[in-house]
């Protein structure tokens, strides 16, 4: 049984997995760079002053994977609700769902990135965003994509206008409102540590957004591809203009540099954490152009890559164990000890305050094979679930 057919059968859009596939793709090459790149723990790629270009733009072609895998998961929530056409029952399932990506997260997802059995560091990162933004949809399924829509769209605007916000001397609702909307940390107890890495607001405007454009695939193909080419091309100038315009849209102004290479890489040094507008504008912008791209075609390469998009959930915990092993498999091969690793302080396990780790070449090679060898298990699992239909196969 050929894939395409697979995808008639599951009346799936190509498109889409064929945009998520990509990003899964390259966010493994973030961990792997996470975990092992010589410098990983020390220097920040996109810190002008330590930084190389190559660095640089490993770290930054990753930024399209966050805000498009949660923008599409709006979008497959939107088309979930359109297909099962059951209000109350679609929200049960997005607030169930959302529930358990937030408890996935905190337990299989934090202990996958950090091996630490103690859980001293605690995370909500993406897939929790995920989740606290399913439990957010769940109560506005009635509402109009229209104005679901807007209320997306004021969001990605118009957050950056938070530190203008004086939320007074109140500790505790002062962290709290931070907290759902720029990224903190802090003492849950003496030993551990919880850190807001992806502030729930910003990222569920992305998801909302992605949800009230679900409308868009409603269209016959040769008319979203146009609206997702107009879309694009659209949010790319208007990211232009803005970052030229140094006004509004990110809290890191771009200047001019010692290099003209290097004052383009302040021009596009945007701010993940939280996603500003300018971030959502020139990775969304993307998306839309690949969306675009995706529309009608049915090259052999596609189907490879499609494969990857059918089970992100899947995927992404695969690799981030896989890598993780690899990761440490690699540092017992440079000489270290299993009592060198150091899982409790946030390093991922490698051992503090000593070189570890391999250049940015060797990234890559890892990152590409890592790739190709879950080609399969993910090949296997996309089949699974055309051929199974067990209830829980919808959570995974």
């Amino acid at each position: 049984m050929s894939r395409l057919f697979l995808y008639s059968c599951m009346n799936r859009i190509a498109s889409i997995d064929f945009a998520r596939g990509i990003v899964m793709i390259i966010m493994a090459l973030d961990h792997v760079r996470d975990f092992i790149h010589i410098n990983s723990i020390a220097q920040s790629p996109t810190d002008l002053s330590t930084t190389s270009p190559a660095l640089f733009f490993t770290r930054w072609i990753t930024y399209l994977c966050a805000p498009i895998f949660v923008f599409l998961s709006g979008t497959s929530a939107y088309l979930y609700l359109k297909n099962k056409g059951d209000l109350t029952k679609s929200r049960k399932f997005l607030l169930t769902r959302g529930l358990w990506l937030i408890v996935l997260e905190f337990t299989v997802v934090n202990f996958g990135l950090w091996f630490d059995l103690g859980f001293h560091t605690v995370i909500f990162e993406v897939i929790a965003a995920i989740g606290f933004g399913f439990i957010i949809l769940s109560l506005l399924v009635s509402w109009s994509p229209k104005v679901i829509a807007v209320a997306g769209m004021t969001i990605i605007g118009c957050h950056n206008l938070l530190p203008f916000i004086n939320f007074g001397d109140n500790w505790l609702i002062k962290t709290i409102l931070v907290s759902l909307f720029r990224p903190t940390a802090f003492s849950l107890t003496h030993s551990t540590t919880f850190i807001m890495g992806y502030p729930p607001i910003p990222w569920l405007g992305i998801m909302l957004f992605g949800f009230a454009s679900g409308i868009l695939f409603a269209r016959p193909i040769d008319q979203r591809r146009s609206a997702f080419f107009k879309i694009g091309v659209g949010a790319v100038l208007l990211f232009m203009l803005l970052r030229f315009a140094n006004v509004y849209g990110d809290s890191v102004p771009w200047s001019f540099q010692k290099e003209e290479l290097f004052t383009f890489l302040s021009f596009m040094n945007i701010t993940k954490y939280p996603p500003s507008l300018l971030f959502c504008l020139i990775t969304l912008g993307i998306m839309f152009l690949i969306l675009a791209l995706a529309e009608g075609a049915t090259i052999k390469p596609m189907t490879i890559v499609i494969t990857y998009g059918r089970v992100p959930l899947f995927y992404f915990i695969l690799h981030f164990y896989l890598a993780h092993l690899i990761a440490l498999g690699l540092l017992l091969a440079q000489g270290f000890q299993w009592t060198d690793f150091s899982f409790a302080t946030g390093t991922f396990g490698r051992p503090s305050g000593v070189a570890s780790g391999v250049g940015l070449p060797t990234i890559y090679l890892i990152w590409i094979s890592l790739v190709v060898a879950l080609y399969k298990p993910c090949l296997w699992f996309s089949q699974y679930k055309v051929n199974h239909h067990y209830w829980w196969l919808s959570y995974v």
